[in-house]
Parts: structure tokens; C-alpha cells; sequence
């Protein structure tokens, strides 16, 4: 009995401390159970090996006892051999009515290291099913070992044997065995249904009980086998199943991405058929304003040629009238005045002429002068494109929300390798002003520089739009956007499309060598003697 602490409260170190105690004491009980029992078994078996020493050193033998079979375990008489107490057991099937035992005139020796057979089991019988119990005898459960066939069953618990040859074959797939209390119930089913004389097939010599041991084993050896191919047999088959269904899983999986793949690529297409038709629909609307502001500037013109023509013809008519009435006040000096209007030889000298300055440097007969005046006019107007409303600006300077101080500043940043600064520079410049050219040539560069290829493509793209009509002021320009645009594609591995803008800005010089050599390069890599752009 355990007395509880007088205290009014428990902590935990306390509770887990009676717990230890407690679990200990178990353990301590439970060791020394098992120990009586192990030395209860090593007497028991100390003994009997006494018995069989002295049956051993007798010189005749005794016949068994015949009160059940069991063994006296004193000194005084020798162990009977198993047959004897099989015979001497009247519940054993051989020793009933009707069965004859013939027992032999002399019992045979049990030699030392045999094992011991049991011969006080008990059994009984339907017409369709056999009831064996056989006891341990204080064996261990786990050392029991039972090996039946259709004709043999026996059960080997060391020191111990039980060993019956069956009176007619049983089903021994279906059959079964309990163990339990210190026995074993077996539960053979028959394979005919009929009423077995005795249990064991008498009659039987050592040879034939060896030939039915043999057999046994090798029924036992077949089915095992059979078993085992069944096993390996099933186990292909489920890891084929297994495999087929791991392939249409990912067939399934590999299906369903590349659904996603084309749904996502036509939904791609799709928002860029119609980004490219709000592109098409913008530009159409910025010519038709161009083609009406055109039209009013000619009406401007064309009214301000009529004011100027009819002002002219009013200067006119007033001049006539007035050289009509000085042409009677002349007719009356005319002799006078004829000798007094002969002037006199003019002096020599050199006369300064100053001509217009021209803004292109191309000669007046080799220029497009409808696509300069328009590049002129679209660089007019890009200087007076300016967006002043955006909330960032509130906190900027006023230098700072001028488009061509920031695009300094983003040179000046690009020229110190920090691009990042300089993208924030053009970005805001171009939130200013996005019809400057040179912003978007500019931040593309700084795209290719940090391998944004698929950015720096859209601004050189954007350049070019920008850049036209095509002139000799913007053919730098224009020759720096198509090498940009084409480095970003061969570095994306889009070699024609690089060539394509290393030929165009060949086109617009065709005298640079750097152009040349990497346009080179760009062919020998299509051809495949290179391997890097």
C-alpha cells in the first residue's frame, strides 16, 4: 500500500517522481515472475535428463506406466520410452475398442539428445472435421514450431515432439491451430467426409514414415514455392499496375500543362492582337489629326494669301492712280527734266549676300525636303509635348522636370555603370515627355546592360517609331537602335531577327567595321561554324 504525502498540493517534479517509483516496482515483479518460471522449467528438465542417466545404466528395461502416460519424475523407476506411453494411453485412438495395438514384446531405448515425444494429447472427430489439443508441457509459446501437410502434422517444442501420420489426407490450407493455456488445439478439416477408425495410419514402418516425411516436406518445399512465384508473380503485377498508373498520371499531368501552355500562348496572342489593333487604331487617329490640323494651317494660309492679294491690289490701284496723275505734271517738264535725271557712272565696289542657314547638312538637290520639314515639325512638337501633371513632381525642382536635364542626369548615371539610377531617370523623363527618341534608345541600352533583352527590344522598337520619317539628323540615332535591338535578340537566340538589324543599320552605314564584324559573326553562327553571338 502506498501512502499519499500529507500536503496540500502536488508540483510536478513530486508526481513525476511517484510515477518512476511505481514503474520500477512493476518492472521488479514482473522480472522476478519470469524468473521463477525459468527456474521452475530448468528443474523440471534437470530432472528428467537425471531419469534418462539412470534408465540409461539399468539393465533392463520397465514396461510404461499405464495411468494416462505420464512420467514418474523420482528416482525409483526409469522413463518409459513415447510408444509405451502411447500404448498404455487409454485415450489414444490405437488403445480403443475395435483397434488393435499389437504391442511389440520389448520397448525400445529413448538415447540421450533425443527429442522427447508426447504422447498425452487427447483428440476427437466429426464426419468432416479432426480435434487434436497437444500440451506445451510449460514450453514457451515462441519456441513452438507446427508443420502440417495433407498426411502429416508434427509439432516440435524442444525438448518435446509431437509427430502423427494421419489416417486419411485433410485440407491443410483451411485447417488451423490455437495455441494457448500451455496447448495447442488444432482444427483439421477432412477432405472426405467419414468417421476415421484411429488417428494415425497404423501399420506404418520406419521407412514409410520417412518416405511420408519426405514427402511432406517436399509438398511443403512445391507449395512454398508456388507461394513464393504466386508472391513475385503478384507483385510484378501490381508494380506494373502501379507503373501504368504512375505513366497516366503523368501523361495526365503532362497534358493538363501543356493545355495551360496553349491557353496562356492564345491568351498572349489574343491581348496582343488587340494591343497591336489599339496601336493601329491610335496611330490612325494621330494621323487623321495630323491630315485636320494640316488642313486648317492651309485654310490659315490660304486665307492670309488672299488678305495679303488683296492688299497688294489696293497698293496697286493706288499707285496707278497716282503715276497717272503725275504723268500730265510731267509731260510739262519732260525736256527739263530729261537733261537733269542722266546719272552718273556708278562706282565700283562689292556687294555682301547672305543666305538662309539650312538645318541639315545634305545639299538642297540631294535632300527630302517634304521628310525633313516633317522630322523638323515632329521634334517641334516634341518639344512642346510636355505632361507637368503628375503628382510625383510637386517635390522635383524646376530643373528637374526639365525631359533633357533628366536625360543628362541618366547619361551621367550610365556612364558611372549604375543603371538602375539611370532607368529611374529616363522613366521619369519620359513620364514627362514620351516623344523624345533619345529616352527610349537611351533606357535600352540600360536594359541590355542588365540582360533585360525582352525590355531593351521595346525601346529600341519604340526608337525607331520615333525616329521618322528617316533622315541624316537621325540616322545615329536610328543606326544605335537597330544594333540594340539586334544584340538583344541574338543574345536571346533569335539570330535572323539580329541580322535583320544588323543589315538595316548597315544600310543606314555602311562603313563601320564594328557593324560589319559582328554582322559577320551573327551569319557564321546561322551557318553553324560559330557558336556564341
Amino acid at each position: 500500500m502506498v501512502l499519499w504525502p500529507q500536503c496540500a498540493s502536488w508540483d510536478d517534479e513530486r508526481m513525476e517522481h511517484l510515477v518512476f517509483f511505481f514503474l520500477a516496482l512493476c518492472e521488479v515483479l514482473f522480472l522476478s515472475e519470469r524468473m521463477w518460471a525459468y527456474l521452475g522449467n530448468s528443474l523440471r528438465l534437470w530432472r528428467r535428463n537425471k531419469t534418462l542417466r539412470n534408465d540409461q545404466r539399468s539393465p533392463t528395461g520397465c514396461p510404461g506406466s499405464q495411468a494416462g502416460g505420464r512420467e514418474d519424475l523420482g528416482g525409483a523407476a526409469p522413463r518409459p520410452d513415447p510408444e509405451g506411453l502411447a500404448r498404455g494411453n487409454p485415450g489414444f485412438p490405437s488403445n480403443r475398442a475395435g483397434a488393435s495395438p499389437n504391442p511389440p514384446p520389448q520397448r525400445l531405448r529413448q538415447p540421450l539428445g533425443m527429442p522427447l515425444q508426447v504422447s498425452d494429447y487427447s483428440w476427437q472427430q466429426t464426419k468432416t472435421a479432426v480435434f487434436i489439443s497437444v500440451p506445451l508441457r510449460g514450453v514457451c509459446v515462441r519456441d513452438a514450431d507446427v508443420f502440417c501437410t495433407e498426411n502429416y502434422l508434427k509439432v516440435n517444442f524442444p525438448p518435446f515432439l509431437f509427430e502423427v501420420f494421419l489416417y486419411a489426407p485433410i485440407e491443410d490450407e483451411s485447417s488451423k491451430a490455437k495455441i494457448g493455456n500451455n496447448t495447442i488445439i488444432f482444427t483439421l478439416h477432412k477432405k472426405e467426409a467419414a468417421m476415421w477408425d484411429t488417428l494415425s495410419v497404423s501399420g506404418a514402418d520406419k521407412e514409410m514414415m520417412q518416405r511420408i516425411r519426405e514427402k511432406s516436406i517436399l509438398q511443403a518445399q512445391e507449395r512454398a514455392k508456388e507461394v513464393t512465384e504466386a508472391k513475385a508473380a503478384a507483385r510484378r503485377e501490381d508494380q506494373k499496375y502501379t507503373l501504368s498508373v504512375m505513366m497516366k498520371i503523368e501523361e495526365e499531368e503532362r497534358k493538363k500543362i501543356e493545355n495551360m501552355k496553349e491557353n496562356e500562348r492564345i491568351k498572349a496572342t489574343k491581348e496582343l492582337e488587340v494591343w497591336k489593333e489599339r496601336q493601329r487604331k491610335a496611330e490612325e487617329q494621330k494621323r487623321f489629326q495630323r491630315e485636320e490640323k494640316s488642313h486648317q494651317q492651309e485654310k490659315q494660309l490660304e486665307e492670309e494669301r488672299k488678305k495679303l492679294k488683296h492688299k497688294s491690289l489696293t497698293r496697286n490701284s493706288a499707285s496707278r492712280n497716282l503715276a497717272t496723275k503725275g504723268r500730265n505734271s510731267e509731260n510739262i517738264f519732260f525736256e527739263k527734266l530729261k537733261e537733269d535725271s542722266i546719272p552718273a557712272p556708278r562706282s565700283v565696289g562689292s556687294i555682301q549676300i547672305s543666305f538662309t542657314p539650312r538645318a541639315f547638312p545634305t545639299a538642297l538637290r540631294e535632300s527630302q525636303v517634304a521628310e525633313e520639314e516633317e522630322w523638323l515639325h515632329k521634334q517641334a512638337e516634341a518639344q512642346r509635348a510636355m505632361d507637368t501633371d503628375i503628382p510625383e513632381l510637386c517635390d522635383l525642382k524646376e530643373e528637374e522636370k526639365n525631359p533633357e536635364w533628366l536625360k543628362e542626369k541618366g547619361n551621367t548615371l550610365f556612364a558611372t555603370e549604375n543603371y538602375l539610377a539611370a532607368i529611374n531617370a529616363y522613366n521619369l523623363a519620359i513620364r514627362l515627355n514620351n516623344k523624345i527618341p533619345l529616352l527610349y534608345l537611351n533606357r535600352a541600352a540600360c536594359h541590355l546592360k542588365l540582360k533585360n533583352l525582352h525590355k531593351a527590344i521595346e525601346d529600341s522598337s519604340k526608337a525607331l517609331e520615333l525616329l521618322t520619317p528617316p533622315v541624316a539628323v537621325n540616322a545615329n540615332a536610328r543606326m544605335k537602335a537597330h544594333v540594340r535591338r539586334g544584340t538583344a535578340f541574338c543574345q536571346l537566340e533569335l539570330y535572323v531577327e539580329g541580322l535583320q538589324d544588323y543589315e538595316a543599320a548597315l544600310k543606314i552605314d555602311p562603313s563601320n567595321k564594328i557593324v560589319q564584324n559582328d554582322a559577320e559573326k551573327i551569319r557564321n553562327i546561322i551557318q553553324g561554324t560559330e557558336l556564341k553571338c
